[in-house]
């Protein structure tokens, strides 16, 4: 089976995030999830960093990906 990604998007490009999403999570419950567990950090931490995300999606099985963002295809 191959890896399955999600992109976490940004209007700074900079601060575009990839993880690979655990196996056994649904294609249709993925995108649910995520949004619930960086709105649950949000919630308990109003000054939070990308690294409280991080951290909460790795407690999720979640993994952070190194990736080069490349040119826009506008």
């Amino acid at each position: 089976m191959s890896e399955r990604l999600m992109i976490l998007p940004a209007h700074d490009y900079n601060s575009v995030r990839l993880v690979k999403i655990p196996e056994d999570f649904e294609q249709h419950e993925v995108y649910r999830h995520v949004t619930g567990i960086i709105s649950q950090v949000e919630e308990e931490n109003p000054n939070y960093q990308w690294e409280d995300v991080a951290m909460a999606l790795e407690d999720h099985g979640f993994e952070m990906v190194d990736f080069q963002l490349g040119p826009a295809l506008d």
